[in-house]
């Protein structure tokens, strides 16, 4: 029988490891994620409310509303809705104060609650508006209300800020004799023919002057005296066409910083702006 060895047994320890205790099982991630979340949200809604105007924010509140109206102003029968009829004038269904046919309002239409429809609908109409007097102007309809002569100097496009009609003056017809205020015989016509085409509206007016630029740099520029005071010509000879004066909202003077030509002396930038505005 062997005789037994010097060397110590080997002793194998096996330690059992928790898998939680480390890190809580990864709980603390998802209340951070939604911590990060929420903040994330109310940065933005901070940032919505000091970016977007008053109408747009009821817009946007608006937009999250019920669109389905219970007994806010009329039903539309005697059950749970309230009212009266269907077919009653006074209960109809709406989503806020409006009106039909027999009981009208100033607009003659429902109004919403946003009045976001609305909006959209009175746009349309002024932009239709709008496309009419211009072909009545450029002839396009049929009949035309400016000669060959006068249609010269009549350009009109429709911006955000309305209808603009520009009165300009050339070479051969300018708008004023020479560097004076005084309307010449085209700049009256061009006026009385304007003042019929917008008589059907009741939008108001901008009247702008604008001035070539002089060939040399003077120490007193008298472009914005005298772009100024055309404007107000303008504004008389409108005036005395007939445009009530509650409608020009404006009259100013812009001298010779609005070219319309390449060439800043041309005469081409001596012109009338008409803005017939959005209401």
């Amino acid at each position: 029988m062997a005789a037994p060895g010097n060397e110590a047994p080997v002793i194998i320890k096996r330690k059992k490891v928790s898998g939680g205790d480390g890190h809580h099982g990864g709980a603390w991630k998802v209340a951070y994620a939604d911590f990060v979340t929420a903040m994330m949200a109310f940065f933005m809604l901070m940032w919505l409310l000091n970016a977007t105007t008053e109408k747009q924010r009821k817009g946007l509140a608006d937009y999250f509303s019920p669109t389905v109206p219970i007994s806010r102003v009329t039903g539309g029968g005697d059950g749970m809705f309230g009212g009266q009829s269907v077919f009653s004038q006074d209960s109809f269904l709406e989503m806020g104060t409006g009106a039909a046919s027999v009981h009208p309002t100033e607009s003659d239409k429902s109004r919403g609650e946003s009045g976001l429809l609305q909006e959209g609908d009175e746009a349309a109409e002024q932009d239709q508006a709008f496309t009419d007097m211009e072909d009545a102007l450029m002839g396009r309809g049929g009949e035309s209300m400016v000669t060959d002569q006068m249609l010269k100097h009549v350009i009109t496009r429709v911006t955000d800020e309305g209808l603009i009609i520009e009165l300009f003056a050339t070479d051969d017809h300018p708008l004023f004799e020479g560097d004076t205020d005084r309307p010449t015989v085209l700049l009256r016509d061009l006026v009385r023919m304007v003042t019929r085409v917008i008589a059907p509206v009741r939008n108001t007016l901008a009247i702008e002057g604008h001035l070539r630029a002089h060939p040399v740099v003077l120490a007193n520029n008298p472009a914005w005296d005298q772009s100024t005071r055309r404007a107000h010509v303008a504004r008389e000879l409108f005036e005395f066409a007939g445009v009530k004066p509650e409608r020009i909202r404006r009259v100013t003077g812009n001298a010779d910083r609005e070219l319309v030509a390449r060439d800043p002396m041309s005469t081409r930038n001596n012109r009338i702006e008409v803005i017939l505005l959005r209401e």
